[in-house]
Order: structure tokens, then sequence, then C-alpha cells
């Protein structure tokens, strides 16, 4: 009778297999140094016997990274930014708002009377909040209609 087992094992290549029957050795001893390798144990007989490896197979990953994780990491470096609307005493209500949703996409009609009125109310309002170059271009934009409008890094999220 032969059983097959497969999983992932982590091991450092200080880890040597050389069991005996009967004998047990603890797997995850040290510090695991290379990560991603998938690797077959068989063992023959029924109850106990010893353990047959074969040839590992060492999954391709990019140089210099461990994990999805680090590149989840790396996207998140770019800060994001707000684009601020300033009040002015110049434009009508009704301009700022068709303003606000040709340049901004997505813009509904009531997002855009809200940050009118805010901006108005409150001496200025958060337009949107997006990546930096984006936000960039729509305050260039805004600013281009003739609307008041700055950037800043923001300190939460997107």
């Amino acid at each position: 009778m032969e059983t097959a087992i497969r999983g992932r094992l982590t091991l450092s290549p200080n880890t040597v297999f050389n069991l005996k029957p009967g004998e047990k050795q603890p797997l995850g001893k040290g510090p695991c140094i290379n990560r991603g390798i998938l690797m077959a144990i068989s063992t023959i007989g029924p109850g106990k016997g010893a353990g047959i490896l074969e040839k590992p197979v060492i999954e391709r990953t990019t140089p210099g990274r461990e994990s999805e994780f680090d590149l989840r990491k790396t996207r998140k470096l770019a800060p994001p930014y707000r684009v601020i609307l300033h009040n002015d005493n110049y434009n009508k209500r009704e301009y700022v708002v068709q303003v606000l949703m040709k340049v901004i996409p997505g813009m509904t009609l009531d997002n855009a009377v809200n940050i009118m009125q805010e901006a108005h109310y409150n001496g200025l309002a958060v337009v949107i909040i997006c990546a930096q170059a984006d936000a960039e271009e729509h305050c260039m934009q805004l600013r281009g209609k003739g609307l008041l409008s700055s950037i800043e890094p923001s300190s939460g999220g997107c």
C-alpha cells in the first residue's frame, strides 16, 4: 500500500531528513530562509515507515520579493491627495456645480451641490481624494474653468 502526502513545507538549508523507522523529527525548527518549496513525501507500507523525499519544485518569484504582501505594500507608498475647492465671490453656484460634474469623473448632481454648499458656507470643501497625478490634473481643470482650487496630501486613505 502506498500513501502520498502532498503539502507545502517550510525548510531551512540546514534541515536533514535521516529518519529511522519509528523516529519522529519536528518540522519548522530554526529560521525559515527558503520559502515556496513544494515537496512530496511518500511512505510505503501500513503504519510506520521510512520517508522518501522527491526532488523539490522551487516556485519562481520576483527577485528581492518574498510574497504578494510585499507587492501590496509597494503599491501603497504613494500617498493620496485631496482636491480642495475654495469659495470665491465671482462664480455663481450653478456654474460651480456644472464645472464639478464636468471635471470630476463620476460626480453626481447631489454630490456637486453638497460640495458647492460646503465650500460656500465653510470657505472650502474636499472635492475628491485620489492619487497625486490625478489630483493635480483635477485641480488644473478646475482652475482652467475659473474656480479656486488646491491640493494637499490626505492623512486618510482613498
